[in-house]
């Protein structure tokens, strides 16, 4: 069965990626949660999708500088205990990212931090980043996830993924079909699609049968997949 991740938590009624939207989650029954990792100044980790939080630039200040909504990544682990977790690594060659880590170790500092919490069991790792991606996986033997948007050829990502030892993809939903699909799962590959709002959307993912659906709108995904309409989905 298809499982319901909230983007963010449920941040229709709270503000994204704080304790407060991960617990609105677990209370709108979903399957888990999918969240944002970065790392601060003195290497400490926190979850906030931007690399900066109002005007700061988490990279470049100490966690205590941030804005008190902004909670570590100890602190939300321990906020999703019951839920599964998707814990994307913020490691972006991007002009609007202040930092890239290309030594691996802010990723392995994050899977230090999952194991530590002791919640490794119930995470999913993923980055828009291939490199980062390797270094999680061979850091943990979790499943990671390799993000993808924007490219010419989404089967091709499939053989590259496969190829640098992935257990899944992470696509945006408008690149994933049932021939997408079909490779993916032939070649031991989950599919975890994101940001899914739409319910005819929904509805074409669950048909699908992707592995993972993340929304902004769990409550409309999880009554299309267990409702009277969903349940032969």
């Amino acid at each position: 069965m298809t499982a319901i991740f909230a983007h963010r938590g449920l941040h229709t009624t709270q503000r994204e990626n704080t304790l407060e939207a991960f617990e609105a989650a677990r209370a709108a029954g979903a399957d888990g949660v999918e969240l944002d990792a970065r790392q601060s100044a003195r290497g400490e980790l926190v979850v906030h999708h931007d690399p900066r939080v109002q005007s700061l630039v988490i990279a470049e200040h100490a966690a205590s500088d941030l804005a008190p909504y902004v909670p570590s990544l100890a602190a939300a682990l321990a906020a999703t205990t019951g839920l599964a977790v998707n814990v994307e690594v913020k490691n972006l060659r991007e002009p609007d990212e202040p930092t890239y880590d290309a030594s691996g170790d802010f990723a392995r500092s994050v899977v230090a931090a999952v194991e530590a919490s002791g919640r490794a069991d119930d995470v999913i790792y993923s980055s828009f980043d291939l490199a980062t991606c390797v270094v999680l996986a061979v850091a943990s033997p979790r499943p990671v996830g390799w993000l993808i948007e924007e490219v010419a050829d989404p089967l091709a990502t499939l053989e590259t993924a496969a190829r640098a030892g992935l257990a899944a993809v992470n696509p945006y939903f408008g690149l994933v079909n049932a021939a997408f699909v079909a490779q993916a799962h032939a070649l031991g590959l989950g599919v975890n699609v994101w940001t899914v709002n739409a319910p005819a959307d929904l509805a074409a993912m669950l048909e699908l049968g992707v592995d993972v659906v993340i929304t902004d709108d769990p409550v409309t995904a999880i009554a299309l997949r267990d409702g009277p309409a969903g349940a032969t989905l």
